[in-house]
């Protein structure tokens, strides 16, 4: 199963520059861990220690909001695009999304 992930700017040290790449998996968690065995630390930049997605961190698959089609139990199917996307906001608060995502 195929599955093209659309990768931000800020993230693209961890594909190798890479704008787009693929991964597998029936889920966002299970896309998200095959991912990180073919770019580690990805997963570490987009899922918190407990297990859900990072705040600042907005996923989305076929242009529709994981948060809203079951989080990192999202069901994904064979040609799903999923785009990962850093939540921005203004000022102080968009610095601060920002570095989470660098860690």
């Amino acid at each position: 199963m195929a599955i093209e992930v659309r990768i931000p700017t800020i993230l693209r040290s961890y594909t190798g520059g890479s704008k787009a790449v693929e991964g597998t998996g029936d889920s966002i968690a299970e896309l998200l861990t095959d991912l990180d065995t073919r770019h580690p630390g990805l997963r570490g930049r987009l899922v918190t220690e407990d297990g859900g997605l990072h705040r600042f961190v907005n996923i989305y698959v076929n242009d529709e909001d994981v948060r809203f089609l079951g989080a990192l139990d999202a069901k994904l199917n064979d040609g799903d695009t999923v785009t990962i996307l850093p939540a921005v906001a203004g000022g102080a608060f968009a610095f601060a999304a920002a570095l989470a995502l660098r860690g």
